[in-house]
């Protein structure tokens, strides 16, 4: 782990935090943007099973939100992760993953995840396909919602990846 990286924290988040979800989320160019209203309440209702990285002076950088699902309760949903441009690079939404993840299989008995990644977003493929080999999980993949779902207009499939069961802690490659 590099000095920056040590300098960045893994935490849960405040509503206070939901104007920089909003502009992380803005600035990534490839999440689908919510209204600045629902990341305010993502920080209020879902911080429990989300994670915001800080910088030293407490400045949001990055964020994972996600929801046990209520039907599977052992399943964490993954809606969004982001990273500041600044940020980028450095494993940090890897870090946040596993963080939470850990955090949340310590409080809740975590044994799966799943996210939906529309084709072409190599960055996240990467992400969750690491993650799953991180955790000695397997990924299943099927779409979820087609394009004929979406009523605003063309939008690219969402195709849901299921990871696991998880082992804890994660599996290291040294």
């Amino acid at each position: 782990m590099t000095a920056a990286q040590a300098d960045l924290r893994i935490d849960r988040p405040k509503v206070a935090d939901g104007a920089a979800f909003w502009r992380i989320a803005k600035e990534s160019g490839t999440l689908d943007l919510n209204s600045a209203y629902s990341y305010l309440l993502w920080c209020r209702d879902f911080a429990g099973t989300s994670a915001v990285a800080r910088t030293a002076d407490g400045e949001a950088v990055g964020f994972v939100t996600g929801f046990l699902r209520p039907d599977r309760p052992g399943t964490l949903l993954v809606w969004q992760v982001a990273v500041d441009p600044a940020h980028r690079g450095r494993g940090l939404a890897a870090r946040m993953l596993d963080g939470l993840t850990a955090r949340l299989a310590a409080e809740h008995g975590l044994t799966s995840v799943e996210t939906t990644i529309t084709p072409g977003n190599t960055a996240s493929e990467r992400l969750f396909t690491s993650y799953a080999a991180r955790h000695g999980a397997r990924v299943e993949r099927e779409v979820l919602f087609g394009t004929d779902l979406f009523p605003d207009g063309p939008h690219d499939p969402e195709v849901l990846y299921r990871i696991g069961p998880l082992t804890h802690p994660p599996r290291t490659t040294d």
